[in-house]
């Protein structure tokens, strides 16, 4: 018999199944090892394990592992083809969906990013972040009508939802419906009346519809609870400049400064207002420590300044 076996090929079918065995225990030695790493925040050396691991075996869970690895280390764009190839495997996946969806949120891919999310809520139409997720790609396109509906929508499915008022009120506000925006920032903040988000935003709004002094409280009780919040800052100043309050909006980026001295959009900020104010070799030597720490946002930076040179106005908008 054993003379047959290896005439027909029988050895052949040994060694096949030898060798499916090593590379099933050589799949399971990498994923964990992965695992094991990432777990210790060892991210390159996971990357390594779980990038041979999936090249063994397109394996689900190690595929989003590794996803989620290159998310960390910042290889947005090598997270979106591990993605990509998920949505192919398994195309009826929502979270596998909506995490593509987070994916091209970041590489601002809207309709990419629509694409995902019409796909999930086609598999299930009660995923309230599938419809969240939705109306932050519409956002993006400024399809602010449709981001309103999505947002609706989600709240319909969760009442208690808390990002999705908070991204309607911002949607409402950016279409200057301040009454509406500030309801759903009501919605939050009579639950949560400590919320950060809710609160600065309304406290933008105040500020901006004629309620400035209302509107400087919010921001301040934001900034007693937390003196690091850097949106908190930059509003209040903006009020303040809006206001014609230039030593005082100067005041609150120098404190500001002082908490986060390597902030570059703070100093960019506190330059458009000594700038504002009259003090050009001021706001210069802001805007060039601006450039210094954050090299990317130069270009930005000048045309911002070319148009406060020009123009010297003074609002919020």
């Amino acid at each position: 018999m054993g003379l047959l076996s290896s005439l027909f090929g029988g050895n052949k079918k040994d060694e096949s199944s030898e060798q499916e065995k090593q590379e099933k225990k050589n799949f399971e030695i990498l994923k964990y090892d992965g695992i094991r790493a990432r777990n210790i925040r060892q991210l390159p050396y996971a990357i390594k394990c779980f990038e041979e691991a999936t090249a063994i075996k397109e394996d689900v869970e190690t595929m989003e592992l590794l996803a989620a690895s290159y998310l960390q280390t910042g290889k947005t764009d090598d997270a979106r083809t591990v993605y990509n190839r998920l949505a192919e495997i398994v195309p009826e996946n929502t979270k596998v969906l909506l995490s593509l969806a987070g994916v091209c949120f970041i590489q601002e891919d809207y309709p990419a990013m629509k694409e995902a999310c019409e796909k999930a809520i086609s598999l299930d139409d009660k995923n309230k972040a599938a419809f969240y997720l939705a109306a932050k790609a519409e956002k993006g396109e400024k399809n602010y009508i449709q981001a309103i509906v999505m947002l609706t929508k989600a709240i319909a499915i969760d009442e208690d939802f808390k990002d999705a008022y908070q991204l309607r009120a911002e949607v409402l506000w950016e279409m200057r419906q301040a009454k509406e925006a500030i309801e759903d920032l009501d919605s939050i903040l009579s639950k949560e009346s400590d919320d950060e988000d809710a609160l600065v935003l309304k406290g933008e709004i105040c500020a901006a519809t004629g309620n400035f002094e209302e509107g400087i409280s919010y921001l301040n009780k934001v900034l007693s609870m937390n003196p690091f919040n850097e949106k908190a800052y930059i509003m209040k100043g903006t009020a303040l400049l809006g206001n014609k309050e230039f030593d005082q909006a100067i005041a609150v980026y120098d404190e500001a400064i002082e908490l986060s001295p390597e902030n570059a959009k703070l100093y960019q900020k506190r330059g458009r207002a000594k700038l504002l104010k009259g003090d050009k070799d001021g706001s210069v030597e802001d805007l060039k420590k601006a450039i210094e720490l954050n090299p990317e946002s130069e270009n930005l930076i000048n045309g911002n300044y070319n148009n406060f040179s020009q123009e010297n106005k003074v609002g919020i908008y």
